[in-house]
Parts: structure tokens; C-alpha cells; sequence
């Protein structure tokens, strides 16, 4: 298995931080507990559509300032898989481990 230039861990974390950004810049409630099983998007999560766009803007730009790594998380792929990768944060944090390991690999 490769290993990835960057640990779940700091994955999750990113995802959190730029989570806790899109709540405190529209001023919507922040949970007392944001963790891998917080529902970003769908029925009783936290984002609507155009919070969800921010989010994934911002995750692009954090992973390339941050880590170097140049992905596109919103395209056909995602968008089409049966389970979305946006419903929850450790679904994304699942999706962007799949999307970095195949860049990784291809280098």
C-alpha cells in the first residue's frame, strides 16, 4: 500500500477546520462535537448546496497551499457514486484518502 503524503488525521482535520469556517462566516450554529460522523449535506446536516460548494472550493485551495496537492473534489466521479462522498465528513475524508492515493500513484 502506498503511503500518502498526508495522515487521515490531518485530512479530518482540514475537512473540520474548513467546516468550522463556512459555519462561523454565515453564522450558523457550530455542534459542540464535529467529528468524522458529522453530516455535512442532506437531511439534518449541516451545509446546503451553496455551503457545500464553499466547502469543497476551500478544501481545494487549503490541500494545495497546504500539502501541494492539486484535486478536483467536485467532477462527474463524485457526483456519481451511489453512496455521495459529501454526506458526511469521514465520507469525504474517504474520498479525498481514494483521490490522493491515486495521485500519489501516479506519479
Amino acid at each position: 500500500m502506498t503511503s500518502l503524503p498526508i495522515s487521515r488525521a490531518e485530512l479530518s482535520n482540514l475537512v473540520i477546520d474548513g467546516l468550522r469556517d463556512i459555519l462561523e462566516q454565515s453564522d450558523r450554529p457550530i455542534p459542540a462535537t464535529l467529528d468524522e460522523q458529522t453530516l455535512l449535506f442532506g437531511k439534518g446536516a449541516l451545509l446546503d448546496s451553496l455551503a457545500l460548494v464553499t466547502l469543497v472550493v476551500d478544501l481545494e485551495q487549503r490541500l494545495e497551499e497546504q500539502f501541494g496537492l492539486t484535486l478536483t473534489l467536485a467532477d462527474d466521479r463524485a457526483m456519481s457514486q451511489r453512496h455521495s462522498p459529501f454526506r458526511s465528513v469521514g465520507a469525504l475524508v474517504d474520498y479525498l484518502e481514494q483521490l490522493i492515493g491515486e495521485e500519489s500513484g501516479s506519479d
